[in-house]
């Protein structure tokens, strides 16, 4: 049968992927929630449930509001980390403008199903045109992989620490060795991404980010300073649930936060359940069971965890509404937005 005028069987196909594609999304979420919904009966199934409750009335709210100053403080420590990686290719803008959609994609992770979908905000939010957002989005990617290089230093070097009842010195050179092998690590990566870009598939998107990556090949210190500048922001997030802990009465060793939490931030990555909802409680409960603490009282405190996050994210919110259509000049050199009267971006 002839084609009708104005077709073709690319653009035939275009309305069956796209179908594909919404159906993939709503099995993604629909998984997600299952897995949240599962998570949480497992973890809740040996609480003790009238103590659970007593521990969230009896909440010392002068230190939860200490955590959720303190986590503010290091969601603007995240952007700065941020804006180190994304000024040097291209985007010059003030400081305000990175912790402005910074707090906006926090907003949308905790609104979009998936994991990711904070992050594609704050690309999306960055740039004014695809080039210029594809590339933002590279920017996003190397902070995330800087951030989760942070973590696994803390992490191992904590839970060392508490395995053989280190002292501090100790502590601090096995931490210390750790560091200047994932930075060495980094530096040898980032200077080999041509080379390894070959060995990647040939797709359009793959290649994408690899060439948007490409920048840091010829500025290698821009990533071991974002290492650096994470052990600061990732720090500052075992002290937050630290703070969240002392306000339900768990006073447990700076070392023993510096080791749980960043352990269950790096389980919360696994796209399995919604902004890590049942993985945060549960896995407060196995690693903190150990030192005496009760299922409940982890649970409790994951819980207060979880709103300031929520808070944090509400911030966004209110920041994105403040300013929901950013007005971008012409692209500058290499295809990132140049900054344009005043802030490059401005408020609505």
């Amino acid at each position: 049968m002839p084609e009708l005028p104005g077709s073709s069987p690319s653009s035939a196909s275009e309305p069956l992927r796209g179908d594909s594609s919404r159906t993939r999304r709503a099995v993604g979420t629909i998984l997600r929630i299952g897995g949240t919904v599962a998570l949480m009966a497992l973890t809740l199934r040996n609480v003790d449930w009238p103590r659970l409750l007593e521990l969230l009335e009896t909440v010392d709210w002068r230190w939860w509001g200490a955590g959720l100053a303190l986590g503010l403080v290091v969601q603007c420590l995240a952007a700065i980390r941020w804006a180190l990686l994304a000024r040097p290719i291209g985007f010059d803008y003030p400081l305000t403008v990175f912790i402005r959609r910074f707090f906006e994609g926090q907003f949308f992770s905790l609104c979009l199903p998936t994991s990711i979908g904070g992050d594609v905000v704050k690309a999306y939010r960055l740039a004014g045109t695809t080039r210029g957002r594809v590339l933002a989005g590279c920017t996003v990617l190397a902070d995330r992989l800087a951030g989760l290089a942070a973590l696994g230093v803390i992490a191992i070097t904590a839970l060392i620490s508490n395995q053989a009842s280190l002292t501090l010195l100790p502590t601090l050179l096995i931490g210390a060795g750790l560091l200047v092998a994932v930075l060495l690590s980094a530096s040898l990566v980032v200077g080999q991404l041509d080379f390894l870009a070959t060995f990647l598939p040939s797709k359009p998107g793959v290649q994408g980010v690899v060439a948007g990556l490409l920048p840091y090949q010829q500025r290698p210190m821009l990533i071991v300073s974002a290492i650096t500048w994470s052990l600061l922001v990732q720090m500052g997030g075992a002290m937050v649930v630290d703070a969240v802990g002392k306000s339900i009465g768990t006073d447990l060793p700076v070392s023993v936060w510096f080791a749980a939490v960043p352990l269950v931030a790096l389980a919360m990555v696994l796209p399995i359940s919604i902004s890590g909802v049942g993985i945060r409680e549960g896995g407060l409960a196995v690693l903190l069971a150990p030192y005496g603490v009760p299922a409940e009282k982890s649970v409790a405190i994951g819980l207060l965890w979880l709103l300031v996050t929520i808070v944090c994210g509400l911030v966004g919110g209110l920041m994105f509404l403040a300013d929901r259509q950013p007005r971008f000049a012409l692209d500058g050199p290499g295809g990132a937005p140049s900054p344009g009267a005043g802030d490059s971006v401005t408020g609505g």
